[in-house]
């Protein structure tokens, strides 16, 4: 492959995409999202279009103008900032009248279609960066004990449960007792709910719904991550070993080792 189409969001997982598409002598062309993505992507492709949330149109003449082989995802887009920031436009209405259904799996799903069926296959760029995702075991901090690792365990398996509702990825635990699910608020929205309800001590689990297409929606952790679970106090983060992406990964279990923040992959 010698040119990548990237279709970025918010985050720091774009900028590592874009990195690992410069090592790999990968050329970039960059389609971004106006008050998402972060400005410092421009310095890291070749070409870059701005574009509103929902210029669908836009989007894919972008890609195709630009000779991409592939296109990738990389970064979310905020609930919040919908209200400001949408605009879709008539392919866009088109697409999200079939889809029906507003969860994040079915809309990105339905953007990959249409993406494909305009000749750019989408894939998963996670692979071309090394070391991204969690290993199993202790990646961080103190070792855990055996009730955090029994916590861990339910938050899985709560996790598994509700997975098909498009609910939960994110669990908070205490003690055996489920302290927050994840929902539409995001992750930092419910642990903060979690925390205040629970108080210090949480274990919390991260991982990706069962089916979910992981090619542009893998759970994902960075340094920002780490400081809120030392500021609520939160003894310990579960991560989806070959699932979960450790972002900034040098940093990020730095950061958790110097807080006292198990991070810990779960096989």
């Amino acid at each position: 492959m010698n040119r990548l189409g990237l279709i970025a969001g918010n985050g720091v997982f774009p900028l590592e995409v874009a990195r690992a598409a410069r090592r790999h002598g990968i050329g970039i062309v960059a389609v971004a999202h106006l008050n998402e993505t972060d400005r410092r992507l421009e310095a890291l492709v070749d070409r870059i279009e701005w574009i509103k949330i929902g210029e669908l149109q836009r989007m894919i003449d972008a890609l195709k103008s630009g000779g991409v082989e592939k296109a990738a995802m990389a970064g979310g887009i905020s609930r919040a900032r919908l209200a400001d920031s949408f605009a879709p436009d008539a392919r866009a209405l088109a697409m999200l009248a079939r889809v029906g259904r507003f969860s994040d799996d079915a809309v990105l799903r339905a953007l990959a279609r249409e993406i494909e069926a305009d000749g750019i296959p989408v894939i998963d760029p996670a692979p071309m960066i090394d070391n991204l995702l969690a290993r199993p075991g202790l990646e961080a901090g103190p070792t855990p004990t055996a009730a955090q690792l029994k916590d861990l365990e339910l938050a899985f398996g709560v996790m598994r449960a509700l997975g098909p509702y498009d609910v939960g990825q994110a669990i908070a635990v205490r003690d055996g007792v489920v302290a927050a699910v994840e929902a539409v608020e995001g992750t930092d929205a419910a642990l903060r709910r979690a925390a205040t309800l629970m108080g210090r001590g949480l274990v919390v689990a991260k991982a990706a719904k069962p089916g979910q297409d992981l090619r542009f929606d893998r759970p994902a952790i960075g340094p920002a991550t780490i400081d809120l679970l030392g500021e609520i106090g939160a003894a310990m983060l579960g991560l989806e070993a070959g699932g979960a992406m450790i972002l900034e990964r040098e940093t990020t279990l730095a950061r958790a080792q110097a807080l006292g923040v198990t991070v810990f992959g779960h096989a």
